[in-house]
């Protein structure tokens, strides 16, 4: 199970604003997850996303073309990727081994 970060910056001539395209991009991530092939977490600064890692880079695809289906003509997208293989984690497990600390 891998956990993905990943930011997708359309670069739109029209407008500074993206959050039209982070709905699109939100609303392909929960029709995944319905189809049970990841979780996700939208933050204020970038969407995680968990799942098999082919899945994730074949989600990661679709986002990407998302904003160029809107017409946007440029697109940057950002991946950071942590594919741990020697135990299973899913990102609450992540977060309640920081908690912990703070107790």
């Amino acid at each position: 199970m891998a956990i993905v970060d990943v930011v997708v910056i359309p670069l739109d001539e029209k407008s500074v604003s993206v959050s039209q395209y982070i709905a699109d991009i939100q609303t392909i991530l929960k029709e995944k997850k319905e189809a049970g092939l990841i979780d996700y977490q939208l933050t204020p600064m970038s969407t995680l996303i968990e799942g098999e890692l082919s899945v994730l880079l074949e989600v990661i695809g679709e986002i990407h073309e998302a904003p160029f289906n809107k017409g946007v003509k440029r697109v940057c997208t950002n991946i950071r990727i942590d594919d741990r293989r020697d135990i299973s984690r899913k990102m609450a497990d992540k977060l309640d081994s920081v908690n912990k600390h703070l107790k």
